[in-house]
């Protein structure tokens, strides 16, 4: 099956269902001699891995990752890299009879329409636990930058994301046009500044103490009421060059949004101030420039035709609530007869904290690949 695969001079293939016995990747393209560790993927993994709070699906799983190849004495060989992560925790019997149901909001209808044959089982292929793949090929991009860093002695790439939104409720930092530096003072939170640690010291996310109060208030009101919850993830990308990314059809802004609409749940990307310019005029969207290749605010989000500017990288990503709720739902059998049915499980009531590393993981690969699959440097053949 087609559409496995992601990247051109860094590939990554990911496999695995979601009540499988085994989820995992497998990275090519990785350049020799990169240090990577199994804690670095692990970190990252233990990020997304549900059933850290009572805001997550209680599927209580360790996701341990073990690299099977690519790795020895912990520097890459510069063949495939396959992370291995075995399920634990599956219940496969929550989803006996939806063999032959086709539930609201899911993908169940359409792919048995595009395959003829599917894996009912929490959604199999089409769930979002397929993201663990992603994940660790996330962190494995990330040491390849880290490798691109040292070598060029640049300041790190830095990316960070949060929630920035749950349901009705924004978190009160800078406009996407005031991540510049000098221009981040005296919001919630600087996201100049921000690191992961600080994000994830909140249950949900939301490094903005007030407003993360009143996403909780929503989620746990959506709870109570058997429904669940839509939201956005903001990422920025720190200390990235100017010069990265390919014009027309491999423009950076493209292959971001090719890997982040590929998301589950993904329902929107915006860039810098996204869909709000076409309310703007030119005058006020335009970025004037500074002395020294600086901009004096940052509407373009990072990116110039496609190409990274030097200023800060930064996106949107909006996720629509989750589709599985503990209430009747009209649904369809396979033979087109209408269904009401209550499905069980254990879900998220809202899938945007979770979602964070796995937003992370994506724009790491696309950056690295970027990276590897083009010289960076002037006048190169």
């Amino acid at each position: 099956m087609a559409g496995n695969s992601f990247g051109k001079a860094l590939v990554a293939t990911t496999f695995g269902e979601s009540h499988g016995a085994a989820l995992g990747c497998v990275v090519d393209g990785c350049p020799a001699g990169i240090e990577l560790a199994v804690e670095h993927i692990q970190a990252q993994l233990d990020r997304r891995r549900p059933g850290q709070n009572r805001y997550q699906s209680q599927r209580h799983e360790g996701d341990r990752a073990r690299i099977l190849s690519g790795v020895y004495q912990g520097l890459t060989l510069g063949t495939p890299i396959a992370v291995l992560v075995e399920s634990a925790d599956a219940k496969s019997g929550d989803y006996k009879d939806l063999a032959d149901h086709y539930r609201p909001g899911h993908a169940d209808f359409t792919w048995d329409q595009r395959f003829g044959r599917r894996d009912p089982r929490g959604g199999g292929r089409a769930s979002a636990r397929e993201t663990v793949g992603r994940v660790a090929a996330g962190a494995i991009a990330e040491a390849v930058l880290a490798a691109w860093a040292k070598r060029n002695n640049t300041e790190p790439i830095q990316i960070i994301a949060w929630v920035q939104q749950v349901g009705e409720v924004v978190a009160q930092g800078p406009a996407p046009a005031q991540i510049l530096p000098g221009q981040t003072g005296g919001y919630a939170f600087d996201p100049l500044t921000l690191t992961r640690e600080q994000v994830d010291a909140s249950p949900l996310r939301c490094p903005d103490g007030q407003a993360h109060a009143r996403m909780q208030e929503q989620v746990e009101l959506a709870q109570s009421e058997r429904d669940s919850l839509g939201g956005v993830v903001r990422c920025v990308v720190r200390g990235l060059p100017a010069g990265w990314g390919e014009p027309v059809f491999d423009k950076l802004t493209g292959m971001l949004g090719h890997a982040l609409l590929s998301l589950p749940a993904a329902r929107g990307v915006q860039f810098g101030t996204g869909f709000a310019a076409a309310g703007m005029r030119g005058s006020v969207h335009n970025d004037a420039f500074l002395p020294g290749f600086h901009f004096a605010s940052n509407h373009h989000g990072g990116v110039l035709g496609g190409i990274s500017s030097g200023a800060p990288l930064v996106l949107d990503v909006a996720f629509k609530p989750v589709a599985t709720i503990p209430q009747p739902q009209q649904g369809s059998t396979s033979q087109g007869a209408v269904a009401e049915r209550t499905v069980t499980g254990r879900h998220d009531p809202c899938v945007v904290p979770r979602a964070v590393p796995i937003v992370e993981a994506a724009v790491a690969f696309v950056l690295a690949d970027a990276v590897l699959g083009a010289s960076l440097v002037k006048g190169d053949a």
